[in-house]
């Protein structure tokens, strides 16, 4: 209607409605335009606040997996170094203490990541939705370190374990694993984190089981030196995964694991 308008007017030369009819024209189009924006920066922004508010959400559980997995292996270390002071003739250890804390020093632990958000804004190229920088980074860092899958790849591939699980007897390991294996966790509890594999327990063994199973760990030298391996592979390990974050990404995991999951 408003260019029919505009067209009667220059077949007439009414210069003056032209002039008025042409801002009009694009006044309209203007507004039209800056609606179209005004819309778009507040579906962007909406957005911005949805995908900010999941990527929290999944990194405060990264930030439990962080402080869970570092407890965990810490339990796996000392059982490994309590073994190995026992073997070397440095501490006294019950055999069943022994076998106890020598299987535990064969575990490994894992994590389910909790990435969908930020796999869904790098597949899109959105990261950019979260205005956070520290936010941003964090993620970044987070999801693209490998320390804990090869601290999981060392543990399934260790030495020492493969050696254990060769010479102790299996009823043996059953026994040990059931009764003094790995308790569940609760995703975000931080309560149990320290007593996840390192707590107070008995095998069920007969003290004949208990004696032979000892017996095969102190009368192998193989097994000190698999432990030695052992527990310097894991430190080292830990250290990378240390190494992996910035100083202000891994104070801002401790934070957010302060906060409720």
């Amino acid at each position: 209607m408003m260019l029919r308008r505009l067209a009667q007017s220059l077949r007439e030369q009414n210069w003056t409605a032209i002039v008025i009819e042409f801002v009009l024209l694009v006044s309209g189009v203007v507004l039209g335009i800056q609606v179209s924006n005004w819309n778009a920066e507040r579906v962007s922004s909406k957005q911005s606040e949805i995908f900010t508010g999941r990527l929290r959400e999944d990194l405060k559980t990264e930030a439990w997996n962080y402080i869970s997995l570092n407890g965990y292996y810490g339990n796996v270390l000392s059982n490994a170094e309590r073994t190995l002071d026992a073997l070397e003739g440095d501490a006294q250890l019950s055999n069943e203490a022994l076998i106890i804390a020598a299987y535990r020093a064969t575990q490994y632990g894992e994590a389910v990541r909790h990435r969908s958000t930020y796999d869904e804004l790098t597949s899109t190229g959105s990261l950019g939705l979260i205005k956070d920088p520290m936010l941003r980074k964090t993620a970044l860092e987070v999801y693209n370190s490998v320390a804990y899958e090869n601290l999981k790849s060392e543990g399934i591939n260790s030495r020492y374990r493969i050696a254990f699980r060769m010479k102790i007897p299996l009823k043996v390991q059953t026994a040990i694993g059931s009764k003094c294996g790995d308790l569940p966790q609760d995703v975000g509890n931080y309560d149990r984190i320290d007593t996840s594999l390192d707590y107070a327990c008995t095998t069920g063994l007969s003290s004949d089981e208990i004696d032979r199973a000892a017996g095969i760990l102190r009368s192998n030298p193989d097994f000190i030196e698999l432990l030695r391996l052992r527990i310097g592979d894991i430190k080292s390990q830990l250290s990378n995964a240390q190494l992996f974050l910035s100083d202000d990404v891994r104070n801002n995991i401790l934070a957010m694991a302060k906060e409720n999951p």
